[in-house]
């Protein structure tokens, strides 16, 4: 597989001549909302591509969009669908994947669609790394699609990518390069947080830095707390460290939001954030700081930059205030929590508590281990045995 540095160099030399592409499969909520952000950021420079089952549905979906970013005068990209691709079947994804020849790549699909998998586990297990074959169904096939259309595309993953996308790298395959949501949701709300209590009028000018899985993202934005894990965050301010009082900040970031596909509006923001740092890195020379869940294949959540201020792009994992070492350790206790002991060979390993868990609230005896090759059998053993029987 390309190294994610000889992507970003590559497509900094073709975007001389030409214009971004970007390709989003999946036109769910995520999907919706990440096409309606990329519409609204009037670039010229962007050509847009939907990919899914339903041309019909997908095509109605896109033409409010269209239609309602030119009404604010913002609608400036125009934007190709891609109907009767089954994500089920790998040829069908790389035949679009040929045929767009996208520069990035968005995957926004979801294996059961129109539910949130934690309005079921949180309640009841307390841990959302149940669903990790769920979230990594159709990941791989879009990966193997990939390969299959050699494309050189980078690669965005929105489900549960702490998981997904080292489970993908362990077991040799092609992997998505960034993940989106989980880590980044939890910024805004230390920012404000934070600008409450020290009093700082200009909330998006604090810097945080820091590293966790997502159990922690769900743990402190729903109860304000990090289950007596100690958390690694740099704040700064004007370019000067704050010394803030970590349990307060964390107690503060409980804000209330929907539980609905409302939610879907942060982790299709988390999307957007990340292709317009690919952009301004390669486009304009920009040093951009970006934190996202499984980079380079790693479980759990870090800061990652991509800096394009020098001659060559280059990516890596911030390690300006923490050790990988000690970022690596936070997110094996974070991501334990969430029911997960290991990833390794191609293979998941549940916890012992996890297990122990489900078997109390549903009835249900989880296999401990889940093997690459186990992975759709085990997703449809899921679905049949506790989402259906849940919802």
């Amino acid at each position: 597989m390309t190294h994610l540095d000889d992507k970003l160099n590559r497509l900094r030399e073709e975007l001389k001549g030409r214009k971004a592409r970007i390709m989003i499969i999946g036109l769910g909520s995520v999907g919706n909302y990440l096409l309606d952000y990329l519409m609204s950021s009037k670039d010229e420079g962007m050509e847009i591509c939907v990919v899914g089952r339903n041309e019909e549905k997908m095509q109605s979906d896109v033409n409010i969009v269209r239609v309602a970013s030119l009404i604010r005068g913002q609608n400036r990209s125009r934007v190709k669908v891609i109907g009767g691709v089954d994500l089920n079947h790998v040829p069908s994804i790389a035949d679009a994947i040929r045929d767009f020849q996208p520069d990035i790549i968005v995957n926004s699909s979801r294996a059961y669609a129109g539910l949130k998998y934690g309005s079921i586990s949180w309640a009841n297990v307390r841990a959302y790394g149940i669903w990790s074959p769920l979230s990594i169904k159709y990941t791989k096939n879009i990966m193997e699609a990939y390969e299959q259309a050699e494309s050189f595309a980078v690669v965005i993953n929105t489900s549960y990518s702490d998981a997904v996308i080292p489970w993908l790298k362990s077991a040799g395959k092609a992997y998505p390069d960034f993940g989106s949501g989980n880590i980044n949701h939890l910024i805004p709300r230390f920012k404000f947080a934070i600008s409450e209590k020290y009093g700082i009028e200009d909330y998006w000018n604090i810097d945080i830095t820091f590293a966790v899985s997502h159990f922690h993202d769900v743990v402190i934005s729903k109860e304000g707390h990090t289950e007596g894990v100690d958390m690694l965050m740099d704040v700064r301010y004007q370019g000067k460290k704050l010394d803030v009082d970590r349990k307060e900040i964390v107690a503060g970031c409980g804000i209330k939001m929907p539980v609905d596909a409302k939610r879907n509006m942060m982790n299709a923001s988390s999307n957007f954030e990340i292709i317009q740092g690919i952009l301004s890195a390669v486009r304009d020379g920009e040093k951009v700081k970006l934190h996202c869940p499984g980079v380079f294949g790693e479980i759990g959540g870090y800061p990652v930059i991509i800096d394009g201020a020098k001659e060559q792009v280059s990516s890596y994992i911030c390690e300006d205030y923490f050790d990988f070492k000690i970022m690596e350790q936070k997110n094996r206790e974070s991501i334990y929590l969430d029911g997960i002991e290991d990833i390794s060979g191609g293979t998941l390993t549940y916890t012992d508590e996890l297990l122990e868990k489900v078997k109390k609230a549903f009835g249900v005896d989880l296999v401990k281990k889940v093997a690459f090759q186990e992975i759709d059998e085990v997703a449809e053993f899921i679905v049949k045995n506790i989402i259906e029987k849940n919802i």
